[in-house]
């Protein structure tokens, strides 16, 4: 469903992402890893438009070219997306977030009361849904982080993209997530492709990965494949996962 060919970003003289190839298809978890500056985010940046990437690299989603659709325009194509560093709407309660998403976070123009039903239905799916009427900015950053997902899961995407999602959180709330990334595949047909620095919550959840070292794509494979891999035992598994 997503097809990326020779996707190359630089920042002046700086090559963040180097000719980098790769696909997902239909109902898969694919992660990403690699060590810190090996270009992930910069990676997930140029899917979803918000950067611009080098001449000769090719994106696209269920066939369309995503170069030539702005951010917004992405994101209503099936795209969506949560961040490394959590972006909650504070001031709104957690129901509007939820519902923020089912209106605007996807092609289908909803009415009101569908938004809200569809809403409390990504809130129950999180695990949220007794915090609705709380302010989301009194949340603690592992419920922020559930509403993010509700909020996107709102948005009815084919497609979600995870940034480190599992950052800060304690290995109890890991597992729980862990759980709910198989679920967003099985129980809602979503497919994901998951940034993430904590080894067992990956190794145990991707059906394949994916690793970068500084830009470029050194490995793919399953889970048992990457971690017998030489260069990314060398590169990344070997080293601090802090």
């Amino acid at each position: 469903m997503l097809e990326a060919a020779n996707v190359r970003k630089k920042f002046g003289g700086l090559v963040a992402v180097d000719g980098v190839d790769f696909d997902i298809q239909r109902g898969e978890i694919v992660g990403l890893i690699g060590p810190n500056g090996a270009g992930k985010t910069t990676l997930f940046n140029t899917i979803t438009g918000v950067l611009d990437p080098e001449e000769g690299t090719e994106i696209t989603f269920n066939g369309e070219d995503l170069l030539a659709l702005d951010t917004h325009e992405i994101a209503r194509s099936g795209l969506l997306r949560t961040f490394q560093i959590v972006r909650v709407f504070g001031e709104m309660t957690v129901l509007e977030n939820a519902v923020t998403g089912a209106l605007f976070g996807s092609g289908e123009s909803i009415s009101q009361e569908k938004a809200e039903r569809r809403g409390r239905e990504a809130l129950a799916f999180v695990g949220l849904e007794d915090k609705a009427e709380t302010e989301a900015a009194n949340l603690p950053i592992a419920q922020q982080k559930q509403l993010e997902l509700a909020r996107t899961v709102a948005s009815d995407p084919d497609l979600v993209l995870l940034d480190e999602i599992a950052s800060g959180l304690t290995p109890g709330e890991i597992e729980t997530l862990s759980n709910t990334i198989r679920r967003l595949r099985d129980d809602r047909n979503i497919s994901v492709f998951w940034i993430e620095h904590i080894m067992d919550a990956i190794m145990g959840t991707a059906d394949r990965i994916i690793v970068l070292k500084n830009g470029r794509k050194i490995a793919e494979g399953t889970p048992e494949e990457i971690r017998a891999n030489e260069a990314v035992t060398e590169a990344y598994l070997g080293a601090d996962e802090s």
